[in-house]
This record gives C-alpha cells, structure tokens and sequence, in this order.
C-alpha cells in the first residue's frame, strides 16, 4: 500500500480544526493559537503546527542559555512520534544562531516562508535572556 494514501492533506486538516480545537484562544475578537511549534501564536493556517506537515517551534532552554529549535519531519515518521521531531540547541549567542538556523533549515528547504517569523523569535528569547544590567 502506498503511505501517500494513508494521510489527509494540510488543507483538510485545516478545516477539521479550525473552529474547535484545545489550543484556540478567543479574546476580544482576537483568535490566538497555543499550540507548539506555532511560530506567532496566531491562528492561521500558515502558522498552524497542527495542520502543517512541516513546522518549525523555537523555545527558550531549559537553562536560559539559548534556544531551542523543534523542526516536525515530513508525513514519513508520523507513525513514529518519538522520531517525527529533530531537536536543535542553538547557543552561540545572537547573531550565530541566526545564521546557523538559517543554514540548517532554509537552504535545506525547510518552510522557507517562516524564515523571518523564526528570526524573529530567536531574537525576542536571546532578549529576554540577557542580564538586567
């Protein structure tokens, strides 16, 4: 059997969990998304890390040095959760682990489209992580 018919397409699932889901966030008219590896938090299909195959979550480390990159594979290892995410700790300071993010996932054509939201990030948790002087 061939594993292309075994999963529903990104647009499908977008419309199955649109309106109901546990991470959806209603406040004032605002809808946000809690979900992991949604890169702004905003509840949209674009940045879904439910609905898309491939997404990108940027955290802070356990240790508040640096960050952490959680990049889902492809449909390949959905079967298999503990082998369907690849972890990366970045920590070489700002600037560094930009461009090392940028090295590893978007040459390797890794959801180009969330290049800057992703920088964007990287840099508001290294802000965060600076010593108040």
């Amino acid at each position: 059997m061939d594993n292309s018919t075994l999963y529903s397409s990104e647009d499908l699932n977008w419309l199955l969990i649109r309106n109901y889901n546990s991470f959806l966030v209603k406040r004032n008219g605002a809808q946000f998304s809690s979900e992991p590896n949604n890169l702004t938090n905003l509840h949209s299909f674009k940045y879904s890390g439910l609905a898309c195959n491939k997404t990108i979550g940027i955290s802070p480390a356990p240790d508040n040095r640096g960050v952490i990159v959680n990049a889902r594979k492809s449909k390949v290892e959905s079967f298999q959760p503990a082998k369907s995410t690849h972890k990366v700790t970045l920590s070489k300071g700002t600037r560094r682990s930009a461009k090392s993010f940028t090295n590893t996932f978007t040459r390797a054509g890794y959801r180009p489209d969330l290049r800057k939201e992703a920088l964007a990030r990287i840099s508001a948790i290294y802000q965060t992580q600076r010593p108040i002087k």
